[in-house]
């Protein structure tokens, strides 16, 4: 039972023996410090993470003196080289002879805390634009009807068909403004969810991109599958998904000099995430990585607004309305880049459709 709430916990735990073996790692731990606890069982700590001397002195002398302690913004660098902060407390278990026989180590990622407010920003951020151009797209298509109108209106009166040409051009004019306010506001039905293979969906995705690509784009692939099978609706996640993988495609195709263009398209589970303020058993993450030029640092703020382009021919419509489609699944998706290497990650929770089809 122990065990079993340990598993649940957001913080990562590691439980070291007294002679600093690794004997337990929860799931949040293996997440946090990307190991496998099944490889890692038995092996030093520098099998999960490695730190200064001077912490390590600190860990045996806990072990000693069976004092806990905690450490604020450690830097820690994992079995891939990456560095990471964390503040971690360390708490030693006696045994029966008054002496320590392991101890318990909770990281937590300071980052973390800080992606969670940013993730609670943009999520704020898109819903704020969304109710703006809901009230936009009224105050335009009211007016816009009537224009249509009355050009319908006067045409029917013309008997020169030069003329009548001219109240054409303002209903073609007129309908292809009602059109551009019906792609700021995003897919207009409610998700049609059903049981799907999420990879199935980005094989589409990668099917499309091939022929529009022309075969000049290298697409590579990294899946997980473990992933079960998930409730979403098909059609707006190849959308949406389109719309991010389209967009890494359109950056590198306008790079004349890049004789390597390349798309990675990865699938990974993550455990106990949180995605905004509310906290899921498991996750579906969708990394679309480029080598392109990145995205300029003045856009990234305003990456997912409507209108907002990198591209002089760009909409800046296609992330707006990938986003719009992931919020409807529960998810969101995240952006971060430079140059040779811009990544998209698209997260969607699991279990949360899991319940909904259960419900249905």
């Amino acid at each position: 039972m122990h065990s079993l709430l340990i598993d649940h916990l957001s913080t990562a735990v590691v439980q070291l023996n007294s002679e600093m073996k690794i004997e337990y790692l929860n799931p949040s731990a293996e997440m946090f410090l990307h190991v496998s606890r099944r490889r890692i069982y038995g092996q030093d700590l520098s099998a999960a993470f490695t730190e200064d001397d001077e912490s390590i002195r600190a860990l045996k002398s806990a072990i000693v003196s069976g004092h806990p302690f905690t450490k604020r913004e450690a830097k820690i660098i994992l079995t891939d080289n990456r560095t990471v902060f964390c503040d971690y407390t360390v708490t030693p278990v006696m045994g029966s002879i008054n002496t320590t026989e392991s101890l318990i180590i909770e990281l937590h990622a300071r980052d973390r805390v800080k992606r969670i407010s940013q993730e609670d920003d943009l999520i704020a951020s898109h819903e704020t634009s969304k109710e703006l151009i809901r009230g936009l797209a009224h105050e335009i298509k009211n007016p816009l009807g009537g224009i249509r109108g009355a050009a319908q209106l006067i045409s029917r009166a013309f008997k020169d068909e030069d003329l009548k040409d001219y109240t054409q051009v303002i209903i073609e004019e007129s309908d292809r403004l009602r059109d551009l306010v019906d792609r700021l506001l995003g897919p207009r039905q409610l998700p049609q969810k059903k049981e799907l293979n999420i990879h199935r969906v980005i094989e589409r995705v990668k099917q499309l991109i091939e022929v529009e690509s022309h075969g000049e784009i290298v697409i590579d692939r990294d899946y997980d599958p473990s992933i079960p099978e998930m409730i979403g609706d098909e059609s707006q996640l190849i959308q949406a998904l389109l719309n991010v993988v389209r967009n890494a495609m359109q950056a590198l195709l306008s790079q004349e000099s890049n004789d390597d263009r390349r798309i990675t398209l990865i699938t990974r589970t993550l455990r106990q995430f949180t995605i905004g303020a509310k906290r899921h058993r498991l996750v579906c993450k969708i990394s679309i990585i480029d080598n392109g030029p990145g995205i300029p640092d003045h856009i990234m703020k305003t990456l997912f607004y409507p209108m907002v382009s990198g591209r002089a021919d760009g909409t800046g419509l296609g992330l707006s309305i990938a986003q719009s489609s992931i919020h409807q699944h529960s998810g969101i998706i995240e952006c971060k880049s430079r140059p040779l290497c811009t990544e998209f990650n698209i997260l969607i929770p699991i279990e949360t459709h899991s319940v909904e089809k259960e419900e249905h």
